[in-house]
């Protein structure tokens, strides 16, 4: 740990506009309490945050990233300076939008926030392609006299700031709890038995739900061995096709022109024979190529 992360007492968590992520800042402040709203100085400017943490001893602070100070706690003067930024914040972006219609940019505005001191205001856009906006620029620094960012984000991020509901009733994890994206493949729809019905596996951003990810891990600790559906397997001297799978009931459904059975999972591992049709195939490839390649012996009659 450097000498500059414990020049701070305490570490606490604070959380910005929009949640996502928590932050990391330092303070000597023994009164911080959680729920406090705290003046700092971050990357972007002067910034209001709520404290979601109690106070903690610097030396649990392990990132490598320099702690930055609590300037103060918020007062009323700040909270109300926060509300007038947003009202301002709502006027700017209809200007941002009607001068990205006038200049015919292809861009989708989002958002637009003021920090707590004015001195700058972030413009958040979605975009297929880059957009070329240093004539907007112009436009908005002549119009609003301070500095101007604009990020463009991806259709998740815009899920994110937005919100919604999700298909199970809840506000979408990626508002409400999530600090960072993760991969997600159609895989994982697999590994949980699911219909690959991509609308009905996708979320409000239209990309595969966060969720797919959670029990990840265990469908697939869970599968593993186990048969693909429609493939055959032997169970009790009997040929059967597997014609569902429920790693959560522990019951597989095997059935043959005579009977329909459900068995549990340990009962086909071991009792049952998991046929594996790429073998199969490899086996009957690898006697066919054999069986060409053998010479035919002809016989001959002497005259």
């Amino acid at each position: 740990m450097t000498e500059a992360k414990l020049q701070y007492k305490y570490v606490v968590s604070l959380r910005f506009k929009g949640g996502g992520k928590a932050y990391s800042f330092g303070t000597d402040d023994e009164t911080i309490e959680y729920g406090d709203y705290l003046v700092v100085e971050t990357s972007q400017g002067l910034e209001l945050g709520e404290c979601i943490s109690s106070l903690r001893d610097s030396s649990t602070y392990v990132s490598d990233i320099e702690l930055k100070p609590i300037l103060r706690k918020g007062d009323e003067r700040d909270h109300q300076e926060y509300k007038n930024n947003i009202e301002d914040a709502k006027e700017a972006l209809k200007f941002c939008e009607k001068k990205v219609e006038e200049l015919g940019l292809d861009m989708q505005l989002i958002s637009a926030e003021y920090t707590l001191d004015k001195t700058k205001i972030l413009f958040v856009y979605l975009a297929d392609e880059r957009v070329d906006f240093r004539d907007l620029l112009k436009l908005l620094a002549s119009h609003l006299k301070c500095r101007i960012e604009l990020k463009q984000i991806g259709a998740r991020d815009r899920a994110k700031l937005v919100g919604g509901i999700g298909v199970c009733g809840m506000e979408c994890c990626c508002s409400r709890f999530l600090n960072k994206f993760d991969i997600i493949s159609i895989n994982m729809a697999k590994n949980q038995m699911l219909a690959l019905n991509i609308p009905k596996l996708s979320g409000q951003c239209g990309k595969l739900m966060c969720c797919l990810k959670y029990e990840d891990e265990d469908y697939k600790e869970v599968v593993t061995g186990l048969p693909k559906l429609n493939s055959k397997v032997e169970y009790e001297n009997n040929i059967y096709t597997v014609t569902s799978i429920n790693p959560i009931l522990d019951d597989i459904r095997i059935q043959n022109y005579e009977k329909v059975l459900n068995i549990t999972m340990k009962d086909l591992k071991d009792r049952g024979i998991i046929f594996k049709p790429m073998l199969i195939k490899k086996k009957a490839a690898s006697e066919a190529k054999t069986k060409q390649a053998k010479p035919e012996k002809r016989s001959f009659k002497k005259e």
